[in-house]
């Protein structure tokens, strides 16, 4: 019996590359100076990972300007004045807003995954935002000749393509960021806009087949930038009835950060269904303090009470770094993080092996 373990996605950028990109950003260095750096912190992070004998890896993202944006990256039909997202320590992001028509994306995420798997022979996981994040950009009142109706036409077009490039170009696996799961009950504590999002994301995954879907994923948090929160203060209780409805097999959800943890094993139990795994994040992205091999193993022996471990798996709680422009958190933390993550989760292997669980 072997435990699945993988990355979320991002890792943090160094300050020198973030520095390189507002400079890029002011004019102050060329593109093909840019591009150099970006390579070089993209082979730098995978040979990190490789380093901490992950088996499923990712490129860090080290070249998206955030994990929701890099679709719209080169569109012009596009103003400021969109969607505020507030976090709680204060700060904020601001979506833009669509202008026009037709819907299309500016950069898909295969161009990641390809540059990635011509520096490693891993398998690697590719990170796609997902159709309701997206669907964000679209505003309130509408937008002249172009209905919301032939928006989310195109949205759903998209983002199909978006996810089956990575597929077909041999992505381990896919996984669609939907990070506004929590965000959608906190704006509408009805649930209609998380219905709504729900829908809207299996219309996106039922293009799909049987086998394609086993490689298809999606990422819940609250969260996570300048080690702070959107929707930590939302029960999983209220989130995870509707999350399972779902047509992804893998679902990797934050669990490390929560303060009570048997009450969040609880709700998975009873709403995890046949078919589908769940990887417990076992490492928190927004604490410094590195976890030990032995706490994680611990974690994860709890929520093997709970959770068949042929349905469980491990990841870190987060990306380390969703938004490139995030300097709270070192890189050095962050993969000693994962190899923590790496070391507990065979610990744990070993100490259910030899109890004889069933797998």
């Amino acid at each position: 019996m072997k435990i699945s373990t993988e990355p979320i996605g991002s890792i943090p950028r160094s300050p020198e590359l973030i520095d390189a990109m507002g400079a890029y950003a002011a004019g102050n260095i060329t593109a093909e100076e840019m591009n150099r750096l970006y390579n070089e912190a993209t082979l730098s992070v995978i040979k990190r990972f490789e380093d901490t004998r992950s088996e499923v890896i990712t490129d860090g993202e080290q070249t998206k300007s955030s994990f929701i944006t890099y679709p719209i990256e080169g569109l012009t039909q596009l103003s400021s004045d969109g969607v505020v997202i507030p976090f709680a320590d204060g700060h904020t992001r601001q979506l833009p807003q669509l202008t026009g028509g037709p819907f299309r994306y500016g950069k898909y995420a295969v161009e990641y995954l390809n540059n990635a798997k011509k520096l490693t022979a891993h398998p690697v996981k590719q990170a796609v935002i997902s159709a309701s994040a997206i669907s964000l950009l679209y505003p309130a009142n509408g937008i002249d000749n172009y209905t919301r109706e032939q928006f989310i036409s195109d949205l759903i077009n998209e983002s199909e393509k978006d996810i089956r490039q990575c597929l077909d170009a041999g992505a381990y696996n896919v996984q669609i960021d939907f990070t506004e799961a929590r965000l959608a009950i906190k704006l509408d504590p009805s649930l209609q806009l998380l219905k709504m999002f729900i829908d809207l994301n299996n219309q996106v995954i039922d293009r799909f087949n049987e086998e394609e879907r086993k490689r298809i994923g999606v990422h819940t948090c609250p969260g996570g930038d300048h080690d702070s929160t959107h929707s930590a203060d939302i029960d999983y209780a209220d989130l995870l009835p509707l999350l399972f409805q779902l047509h992804a097999t893998n679902f990797y959800m934050e669990f490390a950060g929560e303060h009570d943890k048997n009450h969040v094993l609880e709700v998975i139990k009873y709403n995890l269904k046949p078919g589908q795994k769940v990887f417990i994040g076992v490492t928190d992205v927004l604490n410094p303090l590195i976890e030990t091999p032995i706490e994680i193993c611990e974690l994860i022996l709890l929520a093997a009470e709970y959770i068949p471990i042929e349905q469980l798996g491990t990841t870190d709680d987060c990306g380390f770094s969703p938004f490139a422009d995030d300097r709270s958190t070192a890189q050095d933390i962050a993969f000693a993080k994962i190899k923590a993550r790496m070391e507990g989760t065979r610990m744990a292997e070993a100490i259910l092996n030899k109890a004889g669980m069933p797998a």
